[in-house]
């Protein structure tokens, strides 16, 4: 048994290499090592916390994690990387239910030692979290039930909305936000009784005002959720990553774990900042975002004139063979399509002609921040092509070929052009500036949000009809 100043230490150094690797994944020729400082400093905490003073139960404990290793080996194996956005989700949800689990355990441990007080019976028999409990004041007590309810409660919510979240990108759930009648007044009443039932159980109500609190919160998290629209899950799926991290923080204040509570602190604030940075890069509100999902249209949306152009391979691959500048738009499209090599072999045909390739990636491209540039790093294609919106908007101008791939909201004109627009004010890539566009897309649907784009219908577009994969494949031989 390891003793408390070897887990302490223990605590520090993995707090240190946690922030070293939220660090390094800000950039990509770093974000492997920070990888690994993520990987290092996860098990040194997991094996000082097991091994610490006053845990024991390793017959249940070691099976247990060696089941959960395994599962997670699967899972990394099984998984692509196009579907890490709903992977993602789906991981948050472990964390909201774990955070509910330790608060129930946690306040029958308390009442199992209230109960031994109450008879006089010593309370030197109870060992780990319940022995931590039995040296604890009444007021120590009480900020404990404190964290409880905020540990079950946040718990919960983040629980079923990372469900939610993992069914509409995974296309299990329509994507469309639904609630039920009543709208947010149903999340708002649920919010009110869970306020109430936890004045009740912070003044000695039974473990049922607990179970009653976590079944709201479901709720919540689960209506929360349905009624945001799929264009804005990017953002949820960060705002979720926020709320695990501060079910994790919560749960450190329970178990008096300096590291968890360090831990999901930095998750916590990191996935705050990641929502709002996303919100700003789509014109919209946080609060507008969670309360009211994809915002409605403030009056008539603009009447689109034209219509949609389709073009072939030969017509694609003539025009890039007489272009000298080149942006390629990728988005969500393409990771479904698993299209990124074949996009990372036509970039290479191209520049290996002298023209000037690059990419253009919109903060929220895809399902999830970074998504675009993971699947484009995977696919070998050089880092120092791959440009931010505010990097590459002021060139489309000066472009002669713009390819987008399974991109839609993102170089929406009516963002700039329709103030009636649900996504008016949202800065986008103005991919339409440039003398060609050819938007390589399945069909002649509207995208995530369900909003017509009029780019596909302006005369310099030409619609690249088909799964992208396969079109990028007939294009490449083509392409001198």
């Amino acid at each position: 048994m390891l003793s408390q100043g070897f887990v302490s230490a223990a605590a520090i150094a993995a707090s240190v290499l946690f922030i070293l690797s939220l660090g390094g994944l800000s950039n990509q020729e770093k974000a492997k090592r920070a990888v690994w400082y993520g990987i290092v400093g996860m098990a040194v905490a997991v094996f000082f916390t097991a091994f610490g003073p006053g845990i024991g139960a390793y017959g249940w404990m070691i099976p247990m994690m060696v089941i959960g290793a395994a599962v997670g080996v699967y899972v990394a194996k099984k998984v692509d990387m196009t579907e890490m956005p709903q992977l993602v989700a789906a991981l948050h949800s472990f964390v909201g239910l774990a955070a509910v689990f330790v608060g129930w355990s946690a306040d029958l441990e308390r009442r199992r030692v209230l109960a031994a007080r109450a008879i006089e019976a010593g309370t030197d028999q109870f060992s780990a979290f319940a022995g931590l409990v039995a040296t604890k004041a009444p007021d120590e007590l009480m900020f404990l039930q404190v964290e409880v309810v905020l540990g079950v409660f946040i718990g919960a919510v983040t629980f079923t909305g990372s469900i939610i979240a993992f069914g509409k990108l995974a296309g299990k759930i329509d994507g469309k936000p639904r609630q039920l009648p009543g709208g947010h007044m149903l999340n708002a009443g649920a919010a009110v009784l869970s306020l109430l039932l936890a004045i009740l159980y912070l003044n000695g109500a039974g473990f049922w005002t607990l179970l009653l609190i976590a079944a709201l919160a479901f709720f919540i998290g689960y209506h929360l959720i349905m009624g945001i629209g799929g264009a804005d899950m990017p953002v949820v799926v960060s705002m979720l990553n926020s709320y695990s991290g501060w079910a994790a923080a919560a749960i450190g204040f329970t178990l008096s774990n300096d590291l968890l509570i360090v831990t999901g602190a930095l998750v916590g604030s990191s996935g705050a900042i990641l929502s709002y940075i996303m919100c700003k890069a789509m014109n919209r509100n946080f609060l507008n975002v969670i309360l009211g999902g994809f915002g409605g249209t403030q009056g008539p949306a603009a009447e689109i004139e034209g219509e949609q152009v389709a073009i072939d391979a030969g017509g694609v691959a003539s025009a890039l063979n007489d272009a000298d500048s080149v942006i390629i738009v990728p988005g969500y499209g393409m990771a479904v399509a698993q299209a990124q090599n074949a996009v990372s072999e036509l970039t290479r045909k191209l520049r290996a002609a002298g023209k000037n390739v690059r990419f253009g990636i919109h903060p929220v491209a895809g399902r999830l921040p970074g998504h675009m540039n993971v699947l484009l790093a995977e696919a070998k294609v050089p880092y120092d092509i791959v440009l931010e919106m505010d990097e590459i908007n002021d060139d489309f101008s000066s472009t002669d070929v713009v390819i987008v791939i399974g991109s839609n909201d993102i170089v929406n004109p009516a963002a700039e052009e329709d103030p009636n627009s649900p996504i008016a004010g949202m800065p986008v890539l103005k991919v339409w500036e440039a003398k060609q566009v050819f938007v390589s897309k399945r069909g002649q649907g509207t995208g995530y949000s369900g909003i017509e784009n009029p780019l596909f219908f302006k005369e310099n577009t030409r619609m690249f009809y088909g799964d992208a994969r396969k079109s990028i494949d007939d294009l490449l031989p083509l392409v001198d």
